[in-house]
């Protein structure tokens, strides 16, 4: 009786013992490996690869492999050859969402060992500490997340720096990162969606914002930009009739040639800004801040009779030059350093305005009311229509 240790071809691990009788066969042989691994062996090897085909060539404990057909593999080749393939696959690819990221493991790994994704990939000379997740097709680890949103943390985990396209939502990745566990990419993101609402509560509106509201807003709505930042916005040519601008700013706004006929810019500052040859009929502008604008070639007529009413409005150091300002009512305003040469100024309301330094040169102030105004270093040069005493008394 000889006793035999026993394995499945091409492995080193799980191996059986069994007694070989003087009686038995090659086939009885085979039988009772047969038995001990629940498969059909059809071939008998010695640890050498030679194939057995007598029990006489068999010693007391030789170590034996049965194969079921297949030539002699060696099981030492093959540890060896999947110890070669764990070296060097230290790439795996992911898809994520349905979208498929190839990376190294040292990527994953390397940066934040704390993460999710550094657990799933994390490996000793035994294999993955636990299994990633479940494989496609082909072969990728899937992971269902947003693609969108796992292209930036996986940049960041490469070189470590932050970046993303402009439509991608900075909460979508915080969100990600999160979930992964990158906790060094986290702070960096919260301060970026802090930053830019702040930006966006603070940032005026632009010309294309402007256009958007005009062209959604049916004409028997009123339009209110109450309150609303538009400095330095190029709104030059657009209709804007009837639209409430009350306390907004429009510094520096381009607004040339823009109708701005029955507007509401009570309080509303528009210093600096340039709205020449732009339509003011019938405008409403108390106290609005006007100061450094231009306002050249603007008019400020209306045929049907409506009168623009300006009254206490800063236009200190403004240019009017040639605007048609009839019937304007400036009462109690402020046009010190303005220039109003050639400004038609017939029956304006003028009384109490400061027009200390103005020039008022070649300008129409036929009906002119100046009673209170102050005309301190005022000029009056080439002026179309006496002025009579009786229009100012100071």
């Amino acid at each position: 009786m000889i006793r035999l240790i026993i394995y499945v071809n091409g492995t080193s691990t799980n191996g059986k013992t069994i007694l070989l009788h003087d009686c038995d066969t090659i086939d009885k042989l085979l039988e009772k490996a047969s038995e001990k691994f629940d498969k059909l062996f059809s071939r008998i090897f010695c640890k050498q690869g030679g194939e057995i085909d007598d029990v006489d060539f068999i010693r007391d404990n030789d170590v034996l492999y049965f194969s079921t057909g297949e030539d002699f593999i060696n099981p030492n080749a093959r540890s060896n050859q999947s110890a070669a393939v764990r070296v060097k696959s230290d790439w795996v690819t992911l898809n994520v969402g349905g979208k498929c990221f190839t990376t190294s493991k040292s990527t994953l790994t390397a940066k934040e060992p704390n993460s999710m994704l550094a657990r799933m990939f994390a490996e000793d000379d035994l294999g993955y500490f636990f299994t990633p997740s479940n494989v496609d097709t082909s072969g990728a680890y899937l992971i269902d997340r947003s693609p969108t949103y796992f292209e930036p943390i996986l940049n960041y985990l490469r070189n470590g720096q932050l970046i993303y396209d402009n439509f991608v939502n900075p909460e979508g990745i915080l969100e990600e990162a999160r979930f992964f566990g990158i906790e060094s990419i986290i702070p960096i993101l919260e301060n970026t969606i802090q930053k830019s609402k702040r930006c966006r509560d603070v940032v005026p509106l632009s010309k294309r914002d402007v256009i958007n509201a005009l062209i959604t807003t049916p004409l028997t709505s009123e339009l209110r930009f109450q309150g609303v930042n538009l400095s330095g916005a190029d709104l030059s040519k657009l209709d804007l009739r009837f639209i409430n601008f009350k306390y907004a700013n429009l510094q520096g706004c381009n607004l040339i040639g823009a109708n701005l006929s029955w507007c509401c810019l009570e309080r509303a500052d528009l210093s600096l800004g340039v709205l020449d040859g732009a339509q003011l009929l019938g405008v409403k502008s108390l106290c609005a801040n006007l100061e450094g604008a231009s306002l050249r070639n603007c008019n400020f007529e209306d045929p049907s009779g409506s009168k623009a009413n300006m009254e206490g409005v800063n236009l200190k150091s403004a240019n009017l030059e040639g605007s048609h300002m009839a019937g304007v009512n400036l009462r109690v305003a402020t046009l010190k350093h303005a220039n109003l040469q050639n400004c038609n100024l017939r029956g304006a309301v003028l009384a109490g305005t400061d027009l200390e330094n103005c020039d008022l040169s070649g300008s129409d102030l036929h009906e002119a009311n100046l009673r209170g105004a102050n005309l301190k270093d005022a000029t009056f040069e080439l002026m179309l229509t006496p002025l009579h005493m009786s229009q100012t008394i100071r």
